[in-house]
């Protein structure tokens, strides 16, 4: 199925993926570290996707689960992941994504998310949302995908029960590592996909430790202040008013999403009427209290 395992596609710290074949068509194989607990993330990616159908999250074709061994067969994402395509654009890639693109993208995780919370019989928190996570097929729709970390909850539970902080440095949202700003909640997701956005906009990661000031250290309070003063978004970069109205919609949204409290944040179905309403109904939201913790929760690996 995998060519002896000789195209890897990635590597993280859950396992590794290959390209393959099955009944010739191409697939993904994650093979699972045999060293990682003991097969919880396997036993949450497999309980979590199988209950899905959805065209924004990817699919499950199978899994293996014999001795030690434990793997993965998904669909296969030709484009890879969306990291790619918005951090140092060209490096890896030579196809620019357009902010339409960009636009359609995001609407499109937002719809796969929205699914997860409301859409299954199961509410599905993911946990780990974040570019890495965000595969593209071959039109460039978005598929969420790596539930490793995800956790399954009743839709009426409106809050749960965490014993561990999950997530990644940058995405995770301040309930999770301090129980004093909220209950954890599918609003947890809501948080790691404002970061997303606004990473999508501005072209870089949301903390940047290599920032020559202060006040460039952490991109939403950044971006925020251009926001206000009505300066370019993106300085690098010449854009119409039709890309600028995209990118400062983008931006209006993702600081609604990381807002520091849970309760003050919208749910993805207004997200999605957000990203689609004219940019006279938003309105600009107050500036986010805090910055997200550097090493406060254990960062995810990047399977």
């Amino acid at each position: 199925m995998t060519n002896s395992f000789k195209d890897k596609l990635g590597q993280g710290g859950f396992g590794v993926v290959y390209k393959g074949k099955l009944n010739d068509c191409p697939v993904a194989v994650k093979i699972l570290s045999r060293s990682k607990g003991n097969g919880e993330e396997f036993i949450n990616e497999v309980a979590s996707i199988t209950r899905t159908s959805h065209v924004n999250v990817v699919t499950l074709l199978g899994f293996c689960f014999e001795g030690g061994e434990k793997a993965l067969i998904y669909e296969f994402m030709s484009n890879g992941s969306l990291d790619k395509f918005i951090y140092d654009k060209g490096s890896e890639t030579n196809v620019y994504l357009s902010w339409d693109n960009l636009h359609q993208i995001a609407k499109g995780i937002a719809c796969g998310l929205e699914y997860l919370h409301k859409g299954c019989t199961t509410r599905i928190l993911h946990f780990d949302i974040k570019p890495h996570n965000i595969l593209l097929d071959d039109n460039f729709c978005p598929k969420i995908s790596d539930f490793g970390l995800a956790k399954l909850c009743l839709r009426k539970e409106s809050i749960i029960s965490m014993s561990d902080a999950r997530g990644t440095m940058g995405y995770a949202a301040p309930e999770l590592w301090n129980r004093n700003f909220g209950g954890v909640s599918y609003k947890s997701d809501v948080y790691s996909y404002g970061m997303m956005l606004l990473e999508m906009v501005g072209g870089r990661k949301n903390i940047n430790p290599d920032a020559s000031r202060t006040s460039e250290l952490y991109f939403p309070h950044w971006v925020y202040s251009r926001l206000e003063l009505g300066s370019d978004l993106r300085p690098d970069g010449i854009m119409d008013t039709e890309e600028d109205e995209i990118a400062r919609r983008m931006i209006i949204v993702g600081l609604w999403c990381i807002q520091t409290f849970p309760n003050d944040r919208p749910t993805m179905s207004k997200v999605i009427e957000m990203l689609e309403v004219s940019m006279n109904s938003l309105k600009i939201p107050p500036k986010p209290l805090l910055s997200s913790p550097i090493r406060s929760v254990p960062e995810s690996p990047k399977s």
